[in-house]
């Protein structure tokens, strides 16, 4: 190894364990290893930084202003009201009607939103027993169902994530978010099958009594009212910013700019002041996303990507198939991201090595960086956690009760989204 292999393994490393062990808050950690990059000679300022002239960052990171606009509105009270007629009317029928409401909420708020699942939580402990529908075959299903859009239109954060490992891994070419989004489908899909099939195997039994905080969350419905011609406008920049984020090859250069000016909409009719869009613009994932592409550059111009990735898949021969492969890193993924409940630090750690050993076998890496990516957030099979560990102690669980619905729905999954990521991105 040389010099500027070694150093840039420093650097990766640094950021890596800064992200898992939460030295600096979340999205700082990748600028400080921009600084790393400066300080070890191994780029000027202008490539250390270099993140944060590129096109897809920007793009995101206007995005992010409308998804905090979008989530003003009157959508996530509508799914509320759906639910609580769905759950007085009871039975397995109305079971599924719940998990596609619950599921098309997903859709507007997107994967991993601590907000919408507590208020799924809150509503579901809050509703009067109904043998015909019983809190427990609802709250670990329903939880679940927070985490997976039924209609890929909101995958920003984990799209962002994927194309920073791709950076990371000194991958100029990027997925575009219609290929990311296809593959989303098939995850939500495999949990929507075996939803549908582990309805059997949940218990029927009382949930937790309602506590305080489960009142105020339903009491407050999260959402000021504004004016219908606010709220029609801004569902029009939502749709219209989703529209040119995945027309980006056709349009070139200007859907990169359409969320900017959406952005600026929001601003401008008073949706949202300046603090919140200035926050949003350069939320954490942002900083995030920016600072790991001039990391990837240094891996890839030291040489050390392709050196570790010929390494392992020497190792591996090519006896293994492509579809193994994506299963044994996102299985790796996902359980030490369920383990640690460092997310975004575990995926960093384990997309980068698995789309070099890919490259080494002479494979596409796109279905690798994509696969992992989304593996992070499927875990949910130890109750350790945020969302399990919530269901858990909500639904009043066994561990075996527990693992009953969450083990299967774990492999199916994941089974799912191999699948899904071979069929986009054929390898």
């Amino acid at each position: 190894m040389t010099t500027a292999m070694i150093l840039s393994l420093v650097v990766l490393v640094a950021m890596i364990a800064m992200i898992m062990f939460d030295v600096l808050p979340f999205g700082m950690p990748p600028i400080a290893a921009c600084v790393l990059i400066v300080l070890f000679g191994l780029g000027d300022v202008s490539y250390a930084f270099a993140g944060f002239t590129n096109s897809t960052v920007w793009m995101l990171a206007f995005f992010m202003v409308i998804l905090a606009a979008i989530q003003k509105t009157s959508m996530i009270v509508k799914v509320k009201n759906a639910m609580t007629k769905l759950v007085e009317k009871g039975g397995f029928k109305s079971y599924v009607a719940l998990l596609l409401v619950v599921m098309l909420g997903a859709s507007i708020v997107g994967m991993g939103s601590t907000a919408f699942y507590v208020l799924i939580f809150s509503l579901v402990v809050t509703m009067p027993y109904n043998e015909k529908l019983p809190g427990s075959k609802l709250v670990l299903p329903l939880g679940i169902a927070s985490n997976h859009p039924l209609i890929p239109i909101n995958v920003a954060l984990q799209y962002g994530v994927a194309v920073s490992v791709l950076a990371t891994a000194g991958i100029s070419e990027s997925v575009t978010m219609l290929q990311f989004a296809i593959v989303s489908v098939f995850l939500s899909l495999g949990f929507l099958v075996w939803a549908i099939i582990g309805y059997k195997f949940l218990p029927s039994h009382p949930v937790a009594e309602p506590t305080v905080e489960n009142a105020a969350a339903l009491a407050s419905d999260d959402v000021e009212a504004m004016p219908a011609w606010k709220e029609w406008i801004t569902i029009l920049a939502f749709v219209v910013s989703i529209a040119a984020m995945l027309l980006v090859d056709q349009l070139g250069d200007v859907a990169y700019m359409v969320p900017g000016v959406a952005a600026f909409v929001m601003l401008l009719i008073k949706v949202l002041d300046f603090n919140e869009t200035r926050d949003n613009l350069f939320s954490p994932i942002i900083l995030m996303t920016a600072g790991v592409i001039p990391v990837a550059n240094c891996l890839a111009d030291s040489g050390l990507t392709t050196l570790v990735g010929n390494a392992v898949a020497t190792a591996i021969g090519t006896a293994v198939p492509p579809f193994l492969i994506l299963l044994v890193f996102t299985i790796m993924c996902s359980t030490v991201a369920c383990f640690t409940g460092s997310t975004i630090g575990t995926i960093m750690m384990f997309a980068p090595l698995g789309i070099a050993v890919v490259q080494g076998l002479g494979y596409n890496p796109m279905a690798m960086a994509v696969a992992v990516t989304l593996s992070g957030w499927c875990g949910h099979y130890m109750p350790i956690d945020g969302l399990p560990a919530m269901a858990f102690g909500m639904g009043k669980y066994t561990m075996v009760e527990f693992w009953k619905f969450t083990i299967p729905q774990y492999f199916v999954r994941l089974l799912f989204l191999c699948a899904g990521a071979l069929i986009v991105f054929p390898m």
